[in-house]
């Protein structure tokens, strides 16, 4: 069973390179428009961290997110 993650973006320090979602294995981060990265669907996130790992402007941050009570983790 895997861990629940939730990917934050801080816009202001992100330059909309795409490293982000090029490398992501899920499709969790997406490009929106204007090439800016978005997420629609946490759940995809897997906690691999390599859009974490390989922004050159650390805007992106992985977290583990706590199953809430009574869901399956």
């Amino acid at each position: 069973m895997k861990g629940k993650y939730r990917v934050n973006i801080n816009y202001d320090w992100c330059k909309r390179c795409g490293i982000c979602y090029w490398v992501c294995p899920t499709k969790t981060i997406i490009r929106g428009e204007l090439d800016v990265p978005k997420v629609e669907d946490h759940d995809r996130c897997v906690g691999c961290l390599m859009c974490e790992n390989l922004c050159p402007d650390f805007a992106v941050d992985v977290v583990q997110v706590e199953a809430k009570a009574g869901e399956k983790r």
